[in-house]
């Protein structure tokens, strides 16, 4: 498969940034990044760790391209793609702050 160099030119001379595909970009920059956050912490304590901030960049690149997917392009593959990963981080979120709460606050965990 080849790439026509003439038509690939031509697409990026139609190019138009909407607010909708900048909000795509900005949660692909994110959920895209957040991998680059991971893989400096695994390099820095030299073992797999998994930073409060990988999960908080998921929840936001997901949640922005969710929105870029249902409100800006109307796309199901899109919609279906980043519906799951959402509620993956808000949960590990959710279970990471109440292991916070515990740890603070003495409480055994369940």
């Amino acid at each position: 498969m080849s790439v026509d160099l003439s038509h690939v030119l031509q697409s990026l001379q139609h190019f138009q940034l909407t607010p909708w595909k900048l909000v795509g970009y900005v949660g692909t920059l994110m959920f895209t990044g957040r991998w680059f956050v991971q893989l400096y912490y695994t390099r820095k304590f030299k073992r797999v760790v998994m930073p409060l901030s990988f999960w908080w960049m998921s929840v936001t690149g997901s949640a922005l391209l969710l929105a870029y997917f249902i409100f800006g392009k109307n796309d199901s593959v899109g919609i279906l793609s980043n519906f799951f990963p959402v509620f993956v981080s808000v949960y590990n979120l959710v279970v990471h702050m109440r292991h916070q709460r515990n740890n603070a606050t003495g409480d055994e965990t369940t």
